[in-house]
Formats: structure tokens, sequence, C-alpha cells
């Protein structure tokens, strides 16, 4: 750590961290141990607090791996108060904001213009911005059909010109404030929507979300309908409407490691047992993807895993916290060197693929068998405990452990220990630690593994904040695009 700062830097890194950790996991939904509106007032206040105390640091947050539920958060709360900034300041935040909306699913970019329009937020920068993100959309003519009343809002925000005639945005402004008087359009999913209304034939030429509406205003047999509906759907949304008795269409060597994981935890285990073989492939191959260039580059390491009954998560948040362990688990395996992963259940179950949220969190049992050396007499180069936290059979065995390692036994840090936690706390404004001395990280989804342990390093107390804001600025200009180096 840096000895010329100050005790005010220390602070603000802390509260830097804090904030990060917070919009990499809270969503302003249900957890575990605490409800929505705990989870929503906690980040009220986190979000006005570094806005008005960080706002460069609030502004390159978008930078990072934060969950879009806070990202548009931050969007909002940047062109809200635009007034605080310096020109500077605006022009980087400006760039900031369009890079991080190219990101962001499109449904979500139009909730964010909604709420905008009900803050009334209508400054030309602002309009700049939200022309420039549907300028950019592949085709305004489906998200018309698909997001209708996000991109009347968005339209009537702007001021979008939608001029007469055949252009495609003519039409796309006909369909959506002038309905009915074109005979027909160009436009093959705008004409679809209109023949929808009379014709069953035209409602499996929709997108699937819009579809499901005009089947239910036909009548017609649900099996039909996704039979029809098929070709036309996601990924997501054939592993949605896909019975338990089936398995979906869709190849699974494809989906992001996380979600895969929440696919396979939703498995009864008689499926998870009778497709192993297909399922645990899956998994590796979505981990290898996701390891990329760090695979087999962390030497020993042994993770302690928490499948807990706390690890199912909540009825919005279903089954969440295992299904990072789970996906974890697989990433960790691959980041290992070959042959050198050890994985360890607070459970004690042996088999991944079965896991399910059972019985209490004994933490420090299995941080205890996860610091023994391996094979050969030698102790792991890395110890990642994937959990929410609550150490509790017996209460604060863990971080004991862990303190009594550390000042004891590895004096000279040998094992890297990190604590990466899927659940914010909203009593405590961050994730749950285990011991001052472990240096913990949010995490929403496992492939942010390896970037969340580069943050975590930070929490140790053996960098301050001028190497943290360095490390903003090197992620800003990547996430820019920007080909120098900031340092």
């Amino acid at each position: 750590m840096n000895t010329s700062e100050t005790p005010a830097d220390l602070v603000a890194a802390e509260d830097v961290l804090l904030f990060v950790n917070a919009a990499i996991t809270a969503t302003g939904q249900r957890e575990f141990r605490s409800d929505a509106v705990g989870q929503q007032l906690s980040l009220d206040f986190l979000h006005a607090y570094v806005r008005v105390n960080y706002r460069r640091v609030y502004a390159s947050s978008l930078a990072l791996d934060i969950n879009d539920h806070n990202a548009a958060r931050i969007v909002l709360g940047l062109l809200e108060t635009a007034g605080e900034a310096s020109a500077e300041e605006r022009r980087t935040e400006g760039r900031l904001i369009a890079a991080r909306l190219a990101l962001l699913p499109p449904q979500r970019v139009y909730r964010l213009f909604g709420e905008v329009r009900r803050a009334g937020i209508n400054n030309r920068r602002t309009r700049a911005i939200m022309r420039d993100w549907l300028a950019a959309r592949p085709d305004l003519g489906h998200d018309a059909v698909k997001y209708r009343g996000g991109v009347k809002t968005a339209a009537r925000h702007i001021h979008l010109r939608c001029p007469e005639g055949a252009e495609p945005l003519a039409e796309v402004g006909a369909f959506l404030f002038r309905p009915g008087r074109l005979p027909r359009y160009e436009h093959r999913l705008l004409d679809a929507w209109r023949r929808a209304h009379y014709e069953q034939g035209a409602v499996a030429e929709l997108p699937f979300t819009v579809a499901e509406g005009f089947a239910a205003r036909h009548g017609m047999k649900r099996e039909v309908f996704l039979k029809r509906a098929a070709p036309r759907m996601t990924r997501l949304e054939r592993l949605r409407t896909h019975s338990v008795t089936q398995r979906p269409e869709t190849d699974l060597t494809v989906m992001p490691l996380t979600r895969l994981a929440l696919y396979v935890l939703s498995l009864p285990f008689e499926q998870r047992a009778a497709r192993r073989t297909e399922l645990t492939g899956a998994l590796r191959t979505a981990a290898r993807r996701a390891a990329g260039g760090h695979a087999g580059s962390w030497g020993r390491v042994h993770a302690v895993l928490d499948d807990s009954f706390s690890s199912s998560g909540s009825g919005q948040k279903r089954r969440r916290p295992l299904a990072v362990a789970l996906a974890g688990h697989h990433l960790l395996e691959v980041l290992a060197a070959p042959g050198a992963y050890r994985g360890l259940w607070t459970s004690g179950r042996g088999d991944a693929l079965l896991v399910r949220p059972w019985g209490p969190t004994p933490l420090g049992m299995r941080v205890l068998d996860a610091l023994e050396p391996g094979p050969g007499g030698a102790a792991p180069d890395r110890l990642v405990i994937v959990s929410d936290g609550w150490d509790n059979a017996p209460a604060g065995l863990a971080g004991e452990v862990l303190r009594v390692w550390r000042k004891r036994l590895d004096p000279g840090r040998r094992t890297a220990v990190v604590h990466v936690n899927p659940v914010y706390d909203a009593d405590g404004f961050d994730v749950r630690r285990l011991a001052a001395g472990v240096p913990t990280a949010g995490i929403r989804d496992a492939e942010d593994l390896p970037a969340l342990v580069e943050i975590a390093r930070f929490a140790e107390g053996r960098t301050g904040a001028a190497e943290l804001h360095a490390y903003l600025d090197r992620r800003v200009a990547l996430f820019l695009g920007e080909k120098e180096t900031v340092s």
C-alpha cells in the first residue's frame, strides 16, 4: 500500500469497493434473508452517496462487470444530474453511457427511456444519446412490434421525425402513431402484426412474446402454437417453454455458463442423472469458453462451494447462489492446472451435477479441509470460496480459521485466498465478508470470476486508492476502445 495515502484516501477506496460489490450483486429483488424493499432502499442510498461524492468513479463503474439493473440506474442518475458535472465529465459520461447502452438488452433500454421521460429529463444531450441508440438498432420495425410501448415512448420524447411515405421510418411512424391508416406494410413484421388480428397463419411470423397474445386471442392450442413458433424462438424461450419431460431443441453448449447452470438445477434429479454426459459436457464446454486465455494458469486451486439451504435464493432469484457455485466449480476446474483442482461442497456431496440447497453452512470445516495439502504435500496456490458468507455451523469458524492460517501458518501469503459472494447484504450495504483480512468481491455470473479476483485484491488492504483509480482508468480505456494505456 502507498504509505503517502491519507486516511481519507483509504476510506474513499473502501467506499468504491463497497459500491462495486453492490452494483455487481444487487438487483433490488428479494434475497433469502432480506426483502425487496430493504434491497431497494439500500441501493438507493449507495447510488446517491457514490454519485454525489465520487462522480467520476460512479460513471467509471459502467465499464465494469456490473449487472444490467445497476447499469441502467447509473445511466439514469448521470443524465438526471448532468448539471453537477463539468463539461469534460459530461463528454466522458456520454461516451460511457453510449457504450453501455449498446450492451444492454433492448427491453431494458426501452424501460430506461421510459424512466427518463417520467423524470422529465429532456436536454439536448439526452435526446442525442437516445436518438443515436435508436439509429443503431438493426431493425426498428422489429422493435416496434416487440417493444411497441417502449419505441413509442422514446420516439415521442426525442421528437423522432417519421415522414409520410414508404420509407422504413415512415412505416414505423404510421404503425406507432397512425394504426390502421395503411392498408398494408412493406416491412414483413409490421404487416404480419396487421394480419395476425384476423389470420392465424400470421401469428407464427411474429416474435414469440407478441405471438403468445395473438395465439390466446385466436384460441390456439398451446402445443400447436409452440410447434409453429419454435423456429422464431430464442434459446432462452425454448428452455422456458419446453416440458420437463422433453428436451429443448437448442444447443446447450453455446449457452452462457451461469445461465446453463440455472437450467441444469431446474431439472429433476432423474433427468440430471439420465443426461449426465450431455449436461456435464455442456457445462465443461461453457467453462472452457469462459476461461479463455486464463485456462490452466491458476496452478493448484481448491474451492469451497456453498450448497446450504440459503443457496436456494428467493422466489425472484430462484437457486441463483447455487447456480453461481455450480458454474464456478466447473470454471475453476478449467482455470486450475490439469489435475490440480479440488472442489468441496459444504454439504459434503461429491457429485456436483446432483447438488441441491440443503442444510446449514459449515464453511469453517470445509475451509480446514481445503487448506490441507494436496498430492505431493503442497498447499494450494489459490483458495476460492463461493458463498453468501453466513458461516453458521459453528458460527464464525471460517473467519477464525483463515485468520490463524494467515497469521501463523502462511504469513508469506503463499496461498492466495479470495471469497466471492453472490448475495448482497442490504443491512450492511455490501456483500457479507468472512474475515477482515480475506478479500471479498460480489459476483453475479461465474464467468466474471477472473476479473473479480483482480478487483478483490484491492479489498485486501495491500493496495490503495491510487492503484484502484488506475485500475478503473484502464478498464474505462479498454471499454471505450482506446488504444493508449491509461496510467
